[in-house]
């Protein structure tokens, strides 16, 4: 089946890069690349005809036109029209498809035939507002795959687009929604506000269209994902040799939205690792450092969430060993990339570009493609070995632990108390941080931990439990001003602790 051409419209020098960068990511994407052939005006060659003229030829083969409305009208010929505005009439006259995508400026900034032009493409057709050039990748692909449907070109969507007919706005947290606007707002300046409906917000990220909801709307923001994804979970062991083999001293599962799966995946890695503690010298705050910097951990973890095959009933596998993290993802590297590619400034190719970039507004994601290769610098920094990639029928990270034989662990992972009792090593965490009083958001700030229930049932609850730390308030747990402090054997257990450093 021959390509359908993709006519990319534009004023040329406010949206060079763009045109650019839209015409590379059609080319790139496994799906869009195999349908749809982008063109641009820069890789035209030289010819005899006039510009006007090849260019109206080029929307005419053309099956779809992409416009890119901005501040600037462009070049006005003898009768006070732009080739950007002459482009459009002519794909309306032929009844190509067209998509219009605009600047988020306001019509005050913008050239006053810009305005009149925007108008017009708003009578005859839905159009989209974009901010940056990922938003607009965003909305081109979600466009250009419902073209492929509607054409029943292909008959199933790609995973993320789809939508589930037994799916409605009811299952989607509102609380959820709110959170992310907050977290997207501090970190990416999210333009909408709590305000804003559920169904707007959705609309906005191109999660909700034609009154369904995508599969990546679910993922993101489902009261239960695993209804409608059983295999959207993250299973996490913890072996104490360097096989995979039983015992198993820990294992979990763990489902929950995919913000509550990197998460939760993350605080159970951090849990099992050592935590260096250092000292006031340098502020007031006590700082420390975990054997494995979470910043690796966390873009390991976060790529396999949004990258993962979810037609696969394969689950995400978090595996650490004592000399190593193993993270595995079923899914696969884009068609021809290598594993040495990542290790270089490369194009971000998000295989499920929708749940990728409510990801990246929430800030766990960047977007530069520059991920993997921040892996292996801070790994070198950190003196551990180079993080592997490894892409053979599922895609392995394996992320190394210190040489045990340059810094024998000298801690084991519980410690005996005078009285028999084990203590876990997350509670030895706790006692070893913990100095005078101390809040419970102070305590999670240094071991670098987020999520509450987590923190609450497997480090600060055990040591009270275990009579190693005491609350200020101990009738009233939630008192706004609860601190905690040691114990005299709290204190003891630190001063073990603190000797066999």
């Amino acid at each position: 089946m021959p390509k359908t051409k993709v006519f990319i419209s534009s004023v040329q020098s406010e949206f060079s890069k763009e045109r650019r960068e839209l015409h590379d990511y059609i080319k790139s994407d496994a799906l869009l690349g195999k349908f749809f052939e982008p063109f641009i005006f820069e890789l035209l060659p030289a010819s005899d005809t006039t510009v006007t003229q090849t260019y109206l030829k080029e929307v005419e083969q053309s099956g779809v036109y992409i416009g890119l409305f901005g501040k600037l009208y462009g070049f006005e010929d003898e009768k006070g029209i732009s080739p950007t505005e002459r482009e459009f009439d002519h794909a309306t006259l032929h009844r190509k498809t067209r998509y219009v995508f605009i600047t988020e400026h306001s019509n005050s900034e913008r050239h006053p035939k810009e305005v009149l032009l925007i108008n017009k493409a708003q009578e005859k057709l839905i159009r989209k507002s974009f901010r940056d050039i990922s938003e607009l990748k965003t909305a081109v692909y979600t466009s250009l795959v419902n073209y492929l449907i509607e054409k029943e070109i292909v008959r199933t969507a790609p995973f993320d687009a789809s939508t589930d007919n037994n799916a409605s706005l009811s299952d989607i947290d509102t609380n959820k929604i709110i959170n992310f606007i907050k977290l997207s707002k501090q970190k990416r300046g999210f333009p909408l506000s709590e305000a804003a409906s559920t169904e707007d917000i959705l609309t906005h990220l191109n999660l909700y269209n034609d009154g369904k909801l995508s599969n990546a709307a679910l993922l993101l923001f489902g009261r239960e994902p695993q209804r409608f994804f059983i295999n959207s979970e993250i299973r996490c062991a913890y072996f104490l040799g360097t096989e995979l083999e039983k015992p198993i001293p820990s294992y979990k599962v763990f489902k929950g939205d995919v913000f509550e799966l990197v998460n939760q995946a993350e605080e159970f890695v951090l849990s099992k690792l050592d935590y260096s503690i250092g000292t006031r010298s340098e502020g007031a705050s006590i700082p420390g450092a975990y054997e494995i910097p979470r910043e690796i951990i966390s873009e390991a973890i976060v790529n396999a969430v949004a990258h993962r095959d979810y037609t696969c009933n394969g689950s995400i596998q978090v595996m650490l060993f004592k000399d190593r993290l193993e993270i595995w993802n079923p899914g696969n590297l884009p068609l021809g990339w290598t594993t040495d590619k990542l290790k270089k400034l490369h194009r971000s190719v998000p295989a499920n570009p929708l749940l990728a970039e409510p990801m990246y507004l929430a800030g766990y994601i960047e977007r530069l493609g520059t991920g993997t290769m921040d892996m292996v610098r801070i790994a070198k920094k950190a003196g551990l070995s180079e993080p592997e990639f490894i892409d053979d029928d599922e895609f392995k990270t394996i992320i190394f632990r210190a040489n045990l034989q340059q810094a024998p662990d000298k801690r084991p992972t519980s410690t005996q108390q005078a009285s028999g009792k084990q203590v876990p090593i997350e509670v030895k965490k706790v006692v070893e941080i913990l100095s005078g009083e101390m809040k419970r958001s102070e305590l999670m700030e240094i071991l670098q931990l987020k999520d509450r229930e987590n923190f609450m049932s497997n480090y600060l609850n055990p040591s009270v439990e275990l009579k190693l730390i005491e609350p200020t308030y101990p009738d009233n747990p939630r008192h706004p001003n609860q601190k905690y402090f040691l114990t005299e054997e709290g204190k003891q257990l630190k001063k073990h602790l603190n000797n066999n450093l």
